[in-house]
C-alpha cells in the first residue's frame, strides 16, 4: 500500500517563510517544526525555488541529518565542509564557515538544514553559529515531537531569537509506525533491501548502494516511493541516496534484528574501506560503524580515529573508539586516548584504572612523559589529591632527561601551583618554559595560561596579553583557553572596561564551546562579568545552571561557580539559598581550587551581609584581601577591600591605597577615592565616585557609593 502523507495546504507557511527570508539587503529565516510526513522538506524546497526566482545569485547548501550520522561530528556537514585536524573547537568553526559559503562566492548563501534534530553536536553548533553571525540565510526542519531532545544549539536558533519558529499540523494526524510496517512489509526483496542498508548508514552514494543491492533495486525503491536520489554539495557525478520518510530507516532497523543489522554494517563497512577518504567526517564514521561489525578497521586505525574524536570534543565516540581499541591490543596510544576521554566526562577514577594498568619502567622516555601527564592531571583535577599529583609529576621528570619532554612535564606543574594559589612559583615554572628555544605547543599552552592568569591576580596586567596570545596561538587541549580568558577579562575589568569585557566573555557561551564542561565554564566567565556590573539576577540565571554542571566534575571552575553563585544569590537577598550554594563551594573547595580561596571569603561576606551581619560580613571581606595579598594576589586584594568597603569598613583606606599604587589601574584609583571619601564622610566625593562607578558599568558599587554619600548627608 502508498504510505500515507498527510501533507496540509502549504500556502501559509510558504508565506510566513518567505517573509522570514527577508529581502535581498537582509539575512534571516525560520525554523519548521512538525511531525514526521507533514511536508516539512516540501515547503523548504518550496521557499528556497521562490527566494531563488527573485534572487537567482543565490547558493542553495542542503544539508539532512540522519541518525546514522548524529553519532559523527561534522556528519551532516562532511560533504560541505573542509574539516583540518586542529584541537581548537572554534578554529574549526571557522574553517566549516569558510569552507560551506566559499571563498570565491559572490551571491547569497541559502542553508536548508533538514531534519536538524538529527545533527550530532559539531554541526548543529555550526548552524547556530551561521545564524547568529548572519552568515546565511535558513531554512531549518525539525521534528516537533523532538524538541527536547534535539541539539541544544537548534533550540536555540527560535528560543534566542535568531530565526522565526514556524509550526505546522496533518489534517489527519502524524503517520503512525502501524503504516509504516506495513508499507516496509508490501515491498519487494530487493526494494527492502535498499531500506535495510540505509537503516544501517544513511545516506549511501547511489554507486555504493547499487554495489551492495544489485541493478534496479534502488530504481525500484525509488519508484516505489520509499527512497529518493538527492545531489548534495554541488557533487552531480555521486549522488546521494536516502529514504523518502523519516520513520522508514528507524522501522527497517527494528525489523531487522541484530543479526541482519550486523551482516549489513559488515557489508557497508568492507566496500566503504576499498576506498579511502580524505574527509575526517568520513572517517570516524567509518570507524563507528567497524566497531559493530565483522570488517575489524586495522587497531591502528581505529586509535586515529578516536584521537581525532577527542580533538574535536566528541568523548563519547573518543572512548567507543578507544575501547574498542584497546579491547585487540593494549597499546598504550588507544589506554592514553581512553582514560582522557574517561576523564574529560568526570570519570576519574575509571581513567585512573586504565592508566595504572601501564608499567613506566617499560616505557621510553616519550611514553613515560605521555602516560605521566594525563594520569598527573587526572589525579590532580579529578580524584582531587593535587600533593601527590605535584610529587608524582617531580618524580617523573627525574627521570626524563629530553628538554621538550621536561618543558611540558614543568609546563603542568606550573598550572598545578597557579591552581594551588602559589603564583609565584607558577610564573617562576612557566617563564622558565616559555623561555626555552622549542619547548612545544602543549608546554607552551599549559605555562602562557598558567602565567597570563597568574599575572592578571598579582596585578601584572601588561604581562597578560602577550602571554595570552602566545598561549592562544598554541596548539593545546581545548579548556585552557577558559584559563586565558579569564586572565584577559581580569584585566579588562580592572581597567574599567567593562562592556569589553562582557563581549570577551560572551563568546564563550555563543556555543563557541561545543560541549559541556566549556559551555559552562564560559558561563561562569560571563556571570563573573555581570557580577561586577551588579546585574545579579542574570549571573545567578548563568551560574546556577553551570555550578550545577560543573560540580559533578573535578575542575576547579565548579568551586568557583558555586562560589560566585552564593556572591549573586546573596546580594538579592535570598538568604537561604545564599547559604546553601556556599556550603555546596566549601564542600567541594581544596587545594586544587586554593587560587580562588579569596572568592571563598567573599562569598561568606555577602552571605553575612544578606543576613545583615554586617561587622561579619566587613570581617569576612577584610580576611579574604588579606588571604590574597598573602598569596601574592594583589588584583584579588583590591577587589575585596573594595567590597569591604562597599560593606561600609573605614579602615580599608590604608591597604586600599597602597594597592592601588602598586599595581596602578583605573579601577584601582577609582577604588581607593571610593575608600578615602567613605574613610573621611565626603558626601560629594561619594557621589563624585558613584557617578564615576556607574559610568564604566560597575553599577551595584555605584549604588553602594551613592547610598553612603547619602547617608553622610542625612548624617
Amino acid at each position: 500500500m502508498p504510505i500515507r502523507w498527510n501533507v496540509p495546504q502549504h500556502a501559509a507557511a510558504l508565506k510566513r517563510l518567505d517573509v522570514s527570508l527577508g529581502d535581498a539587503s537582509a539575512t534571516g529565516g525560520a525554523v519548521v517544526l512538525g511531525p514526521d510526513g507533514v511536508g516539512k522538506s516540501t515547503l523548504a524546497r518550496l521557499a528556497a525555488e521562490q527566494f531563488c526566482r527573485r534572487h537567482p545569485t543565490t547558493l542553495i547548501r542542503w544539508v539532512i541529518g540522519t541518525p546514522t550520522e548524529r553519532v559523527v561530528p561534522f556528519g551532516a556537514f562532511g560533504h560541505l565542509v573542509n574539516i583540518a585536524e586542529l584541537g581548537k573547537p572554534a578554529a574549526l568553526l571557522r574553517a566549516a564557515r569558510a569552507s560551506l559559503s566559499g571563498d570565491d562566492q559572490q551571491g547569497d548563501l541559502l542553508l536548508i538544514v533538514d531534519d536538524a534534530h538529527n545533527l550530532d553536536i559539531l554541526s548543529a553548533t555550526l548552524v547556530y553559529q551561521l545564524a547568529l553571525t548572519g552568515t546565511a540565510r535558513m531554512i531549518v526542519t525539525a521534528r516537533s515531537g523532538d524538541v527536547t531532545t534535539a541539539p541544544e544549539a537548534i533550540t536555540a536558533l527560535w528560543t534566542d531569537g535568531l530565526l522565526d519558529r514556524i509550526d505546522i499540523e496533518p489534517p489527519g494526524g502524524a503517520t503512525e509506525p502501524a503504516e509504516v510496517d506495513e508499507f516496509i512489509a508490501e515491498l519487494p526483496a530487493a526494494a527492502r533491501s535498499v531500506l535495510d542498508y540505509l537503516a544501517i548508514a544513511e545516506p549511501l552514494s547511489l554507486a555504493d548502494l547499487t554495489y551492495l543491492v544489485g541493478d534496479g533495486a534502488v530504481r525500484q525503491a525509488e519508484e516505489l516511493g520509499a527512497v529518493e536520489t538527492r545531489v548534495r554539495g554541488g557533487h552531480a557525478e555521486d549522488p546521494m541516496v536516502y529514504t523518502a520518510h523519516p520513520l522508514f530507516a528507524e522501522r527497517a532497523r527494528a525489523g531487522l534484528g541484530p543479526d541482519g543489522a550486523r551482516r549489513r554494517r559488515t557489508d557497508i563497512v568492507a566496500l566503504l574501506s576499498r576506498h579511502p577518504t580524505e574527509h575526517l567526517s568520513d572517517r570516524l564514521r567509518l570507524a563507528s560503524l567497524a566497531l559493530d561489525s565483522e570488517a575489524a578497521q586495522p587497531v591502528t586505525e581505529v586509535v586515529d580515529a578516536a584521537q581525532q574524536a577527542l580533538r574535536l570534543g566528541d568523548v563519547r565516540l573518543a572512548e567507543r573508539l578507544a575501547r574498542a581499541a584497546l579491547e585487540r591490543s593494549a597499546g598504550l596510544d588507544a589506554r592514553l586516548v581512553l582514560a582522557q576521554a574517561l576523564s574529560w566526562q568526570g570519570r576519574g577514577r575509571e581513567a585512573a584504572g586504565v592508566l595504572a594498568a601501564v608499567d613506566p619502567d617499560g616505557l621510553s622516555e616519550a611514553e613515560l612523559r605521555a602516560w605521566a601527564v594525563p594520569r598527573a592531571a587526572n589525579q590532580f583535577w579529578m580524584l582531587g589529591e593535587p600533593e601527590r599529583a605535584t610529587a608524582f609529576l617531580q618524580t617523573t621528570r627525574n627521570r626524563i632527561s629530553e628538554p621538550t619532554a621536561q618543558a611540558e612535564l614543568d609546563a603542568l606543574t606550573a598550572t598545578f601551583a597557579m591552581n594551588a594559589g602559589n603564583l609565584p612559583r607558577a610564573i617562576t615554572l612557566a617563564s622558565k618554559v616559555l623561555s626555552q628555544p622549542s619547548p612545544g605547543d602543549t608546554a607552551v599552552a599549559w605555562a602562557a595560561s598558567a602565567a597570563a592568569l597568574s599575572s592578571a591576580r598579582m596585578g601584572r596586567f601588561r604581562d597578560v596579553e602577550p602571554l595570552a596570545q602566545r598561549a592562544s596561538a598554541a596548539e593545546h587541549p581545548g579548556l585552557l583557553r577558559f584559563t586565558v580568558g579569564l586572565a584577559q577579562i581580569t584585566s579588562l575589568l580592572m581597567a574599567g572596561e567593562i562592556a569589553q569585557a562582557q563581549t570577551l566573555a560572551q563568546q564563550f557561551t555563543d556555543f563557541a564551546e561545543l560541549q559541556q564542561p566549556g559551555r559552562a565554564i564560559g558561563e561562569v566567565l560571563l556571570g563573573h562579568v555581570l557580577l561586577t556590573k551588579g546585574e545579579f539576577g542574570a549571573a545567578a540565571s548563568l551560574l546556577e545552571p553551570a555550578a550545577a554542571e560543573l560540580e559533578r566534575s573535578g575542575y576547579s571552575w565548579g568551586p568557583l561557580s558555586l562560589m560566585l553563585l552564593a556572591t549573586a544569590i546573596a546580594q538579592q537577598g535570598r538568604i537561604a539559598e545564599s547559604a546553601k550554594a556556599l556550603r555546596r563551594a566549601e564542600t567541594r573547595h581544596g587545594t586544587k581550587s586554593a587560587l580562588f580561596a579569596p572568592e571563598l571569603m567573599l562569598a561568606r561576606a555577602w552571605t553575612k551581609a544578606a543576613a545583615r551581619d554586617r561587622a561579619g560580613a566587613i570581617a569576612d571581606a577584610r580576611e579574604a584581601a588579606r588571604t590574597a595579598e598573602r598569596g601574592g594576589q594583589s588584583t584579588v586584594a583590591l577587589r575585596a577591600w573594595h567590597d569591604a568597603v562597599r560593606l561600609g569598613d573605614i579602615r580599608a583606606i590604608v591597604p586600599v591605597t597602597r594597592l592601588a599604587t602598586e599595581i596602578d589601574c583605573p579601577v584601582g584609583d577609582l577604588v581607593a577615592r571610593h575608600a578615602r571619601a567613605l574613610a573621611d564622610g565626603d558626601a560629594a566625593e561619594l557621589t563624585a565616585v558613584a557617578d564615576e562607578l556607574a559610568a564604566i558599568g560597575m553599577a551595584a558599587a555605584a549604588s553602594d557609593a551613592a547610598a553612603a554619600a547619602a547617608a553622610n548627608q542625612s548624617g
